[in-house]
């Protein structure tokens, strides 16, 4: 769609990603929710920029103009997409910029890869932590987060955040999948500390 921003396809993580960027400065990465896509970010793109930001908007794994793999869905592997796509895009760190889905996905770049994020701030999608407390206690935000816990993901290696009161080295963002190296019914194998299952 045209406006005052650029469009390119970037390779991150062994996937196309579309991305609309404006604006020269330090980076500033946009995260949209489900099920949106750039777009849902184009007022922000032009008042970063304006503001002195390289602002770009990208197409998640599966949305918009992206690669539509059939799998690589876990906030795992989209933390990787986001980590290659700063690095692909020519800098070393971003400030992270997630709605809904996004900051989700926010979240988990910023204890996976720390080290690539400036600063994160989320919009629509609480800390794991919070949301994981809210799970175990609250039957009506189980039923309305039913979409998230489908997901089934890992998130939060030795972070511990999602850990149960001891640090560990894989752990959870949500109830019934693998803590602490346990596995609960019908949950995948928690990766080791290498990433290996």
């Amino acid at each position: 769609m045209p406006g005052p921003w650029t469009h390119r396809e970037v390779s991150a993580n062994g996937i196309r990603l579309h991305v609309a960027e404006a604006g020269r400065g330090p980076l500033v990465l946009l995260l949209h929710g489900f099920p949106e896509f750039w777009w849902s970010w184009r007022s922000q793109l032009t008042a970063l920029a304006d503001a002195g930001f390289r602002a770009v908007a990208v197409d998640l794994r599966g949305y918009g103009d992206s690669d539509k793999p059939p799998r690589g869905y876990d906030l795992w592997t989209l933390a990787g997409d986001v980590t290659g796509l700063v690095r692909a895009l020519g800098d070393t760190r971003a400030a992270l910029v997630g709605h809904d889905w996004g900051g989700a996905i926010a979240w988990c770049v910023a204890a996976l890869h720390a080290r690539s994020v400036s600063s994160v701030a989320v919009l629509a999608a609480p800390h794991p932590l919070a949301l994981r407390r809210a799970w175990i206690r609250d039957g009506g935000q189980r039923r309305a987060s039913r979409f998230v816990a489908g997901a089934r993901y890992r998130c939060c290696p030795s972070a511990g955040w999602c850990a149960t009161g001891a640090r560990t080295s894989s752990a959870s963002c949500a109830p019934g999948v693998a803590h602490a190296g346990r596995r609960t019914r019908g949950s995948p194998k928690s990766p080791d500390a290498t990433g290996r299952r």
